[in-house]
Formats: C-alpha cells, sequence, structure tokens
C-alpha cells in the first residue's frame, strides 16, 4: 500500500510520527495474529511490544520489499513460536506446577458461552501443528494471501495452501469429534 511505503520512508528518516502511525494502523490485526497463536492476551501484548521495540531499533535501515503488513504479521508470528517454546521448555522444567486459569464468568448466559466456545476452540487450534496454525492465522486474522504467507515464510504457494487445508481439516476432524462426544 502506498501509504505504507510512505510511512516506512518518514520513518527511516527519524519521523516518530511515522512509526507511531505504523503502529496505530497495524496494531489491532497483529494482536489478533498473535493471540490466535498465543493464546494468551498479555503474552500477545508483550509480542507485539517486542516486535515493535525491535522494528523502532531499525530506524535509518529498513528496507521493504513486500507489504509492511506481511512483513510485521511474520515478525509478531515469528516472535509467538519463540515464546511457545520458551514456555515450553519452562512447562517442562517445572512440571509440579500447575498453571490454574480464571473460571466464573458473570453475565448472561450467552456470554458464558461465547467465552466457552471460544476457549474450546483456543484449545483446538493449540493442536494443531505449528506451522498449519501459522498459515490459518496469517491468512484469516492478518488477511494474507497464500503468494505473501509463502514468500514471507520461505515455502511454495503449494505448500502454504497445503498447510492451510490440511490444518482446516484437522479443526473439521477435532469439532466433528467434539460434538459427538
Amino acid at each position: 500500500m502506498l501509504e505504507d511505503r510512505i510511512l516506512v520512508w518518514r520513518f527511516n528518516r527519524g519521523d516518530t510520527a511515522a512509526l507511531c502511525r505504523i503502529y496505530e494502523k497495524h496494531r489491532d490485526g497483529l494482536l489478533k495474529v498473535a493471540a490466535a497463536l498465543l493464546n494468551d492476551k498479555s503474552d500477545a501484548e508483550d509480542v507485539l511490544h517486542d516486535v515493535f521495540v525491535a522494528f523502532a531499533q531499525r530506524t535509518g535501515r529498513f528496507q521493504l520489499k513486500g507489504s509492511l503488513k506481511g512483513y510485521l504479521a511474520i515478525c509478531v508470528a515469528n516472535r509467538a513460536r519463540d515464546r511457545n517454546r520458551m514456555l515450553q521448555r519452562r512447562a517442562a522444567a517445572c512440571l509440579d506446577e500447575a498453571s490454574a486459569q480464571p473460571a466464573g464468568t458473570t453475565g448472561p448466559a450467552h456470554v458464558a458461552m461465547a467465552r466457552e466456545q471460544t476457549e474450546k476452540m483456543d484449545e483446538i487450534m493449540a493442536q494443531l501443528p505449528e506451522e498449519q496454525r501459522e498459515t490459518i492465522v496469517l491468512h484469516l486474522q492478518s488477511k494474507l494471501r497464500f503468494r505473501e504467507i509463502a514468500r514471507l515464510q520461505g515455502i511454495s504457494i503449494n505448500t502454504a495452501m497445503s498447510r492451510y487445508r490440511y490444518g482446516l481439516d484437522r479443526l473439521r476432524s477435532s469439532l466433528n469429534g467434539e460434538l459427538k462426544q
């Protein structure tokens, strides 16, 4: 998008207002990507913060080769993947500590049901292989095309589309299993 190219040009010349505009423009979409990959809002916010701190440190030397939105989405996905690995290592080291999730929702029944469905979907998404989950999230949440996902991940378009299709098939299968129980 032309606005992004202009913002990057201004950003590279030290314009802090351009960095603020980039953040404001892409924050919500990137936060959705991080939340979908991490299943935790505070971790998602941390990842988004880390990505923009690293991005800000590239002032004057950042070169945009594709879309800024796609670049930032891949940065968020990579940080989320790193955070998931770190959390898995931590969990393996501290097996005796149980993580308690807040229970008890107040409000109308439909709010509680929606929250329960969201939690169940998050659990099912978390069971997908990382490559499939990441491709689904980048395509559905960030609205990236398979061509862009493939280029940013260094894979073929067919591989990106296959990861998406296999991921959706696994989601359907998991959801059908939940409905039968």
